[in-house]
């Protein structure tokens, strides 16, 4: 289950091979959408679905240090944007939701605004940043249902300590249009509907059912553990497994969920009052 423990060297790209590499895999994306077979989640329902199987949310803004707080809000105007595209969604048996298809590539043209992105561990402006914070959200109530993740790209940089921590290490999904996607598949009997919106404080997200849950879960980190490469770095590990239990509460099984590795971008020994809103980058930004 577990693979090798060493991470390579981060190795940075010029700008024009940065952008080659980016215009190659957003082709091949675009050429998968439309050969591929695939049936994508299209159908959208204003009405929601009776049953509420998982519900999750997260903060809007957070004072980060040496970041501007006019990134967090445009932020916000990003994940409005994003949402409307999103909320209602049906994702039928047999069909296959995908992140980027749905919302579209977030262009200045659509309203999308410059916000916070991260890059190899550092905090950069770019037009439609911000958005991790919902697929982060999207793939935590994922794991949450019976819902298959066939999708799913880890974040390659710890940027912050765990105090305050509320999931575990490891379970967020980044983004980047279009060919770091996020991808469900509904390989169950019952229709699911996601539901998105902002509050004043927070962004809300819902998994919805046409029939009621049977099963619940729970999402734990198994295995954790540091190294230092040999390139003087250090690289955090862990595995992270779900809970499975019927309607009753009785335990089920154990699944493996994913493993992760991320070069940590502070000290792995930080003072204990380390406040965790003063490092930028934070995974549910």
């Amino acid at each position: 289950m577990f693979g090798p423990s060493s991470v390579p060297k981060p190795k940075y790209r010029s700008r024009w091979r940065t952008a080659a590499g980016i215009a190659y895999y957003r082709l091949r994306r675009r050429v998968s959408w439309m050969l591929g077979n695939k049936r994508f989640a299209r159908l959208r329902r204003d009405e929601p679905l009776r049953h509420v199987h998982f519900t999750h949310r997260t903060p809007l803004l957070r004072q980060l240090r040496n970041v501007e707080m006019q990134l967090q809000h445009n932020k916000i105007i990003n994940l409005r944007l994003a949402a409307q595209r999103l909320d209602g969604l049906v994702l039928q048996p047999g069909e296959t939701f995908s992140y980027w298809k749905t919302i579209g590539k977030p262009t200045r043209r659509q309203g999308y605004v410059d916000g916070m992105v991260l890059h190899h561990g550092t905090v950069r402006n770019g037009v439609g940043g911000g958005l991790c914070q919902l697929s982060n959200l999207i793939y935590w109530m994922t794991l949450h249902t019976p819902l298959t993740v066939t999708e799913r790209y880890r974040h390659g940089y710890d940027v912050f300590p765990d105090a305050g921590r509320k999931q575990p290490f490891g379970t967020g999904a980044t983004c980047f249009y279009n060919y770091l996607d996020l991808q469900i598949e509904n390989r169950t009997e019952t229709c699911y509907q996601l539901r998105i919106w902002l509050t004043d404080t927070d962004l809300v997200g819902e998994w919805r059912a046409d029939s009621p849950a049977s099963h619940r879960y729970e999402i734990t980190e198994t295995r954790h553990w540091i190294t230092q490469e040999w390139w003087g770095g250090y690289v955090r590990h862990n595995v992270i497994c779900r809970n499975r239990f019927d309607a009753e509460g009785r335990w089920l099984d154990e699944q493996f969920v994913a493993e992760n590795h991320a070069i940590m971008m502070y000290e792995p020994c930080l003072p204990e009052k380390a406040n965790p809103d003063e490092v930028p980058g934070r995974s549910d930004l």
